[in-house]
């Protein structure tokens, strides 16, 4: 089966093993294609512009964490959070969050915490 990748797909996977904050970003081809995003999720006002600017989505957060332990963790490399929503269940082994800042360069910096082990495991 001959599959044609665009250049850009290409130059993409290229980066696989680049560093990226402390850690090798892992770049590999999807397995599905990307849905349309319905708009009426995207922001819609300078004010919710602004807003997703300032917030993080993490992942490979160990259960063992605390969203009071993810809180300190943020604010002591980062910067003030303003807002933390931390969500698992039973049938995941590890939860995800999403970490609103004070200010958008906090969650700039928050990127390069990709990596680091929080509890047991490393938080993307």
């Amino acid at each position: 089966m001959n599959i044609h990748v665009p250049e850009g797909a290409r130059a993409a996977l290229n980066l696989s093993g680049t560093m990226l904050g402390y850690y090798p970003v892992r770049v590999l081809p999807s397995k599905t294609a990307i849905a349309p995003v319905n708009p009426t999720f995207l922001p819609r006002s300078d004010d919710e512009r602004e807003m997703c600017a300032r917030t993080i989505y993490c992942t490979n957060i160990d259960k063992k964490v605390t969203q009071a332990d993810l809180k300190l963790f943020f604010e002591s490399i980062c910067g003030e959070v303003f807002r933390l929503r931390l969500l698992g269940d039973y049938h995941h082994s590890t939860r995800i969050a999403f970490v609103e800042f004070v200010m958008a360069e906090s969650a700039t910096a928050a990127l390069n915490c990709s990596g680091v082990i929080l509890g047991s495991l490393p938080i993307r």
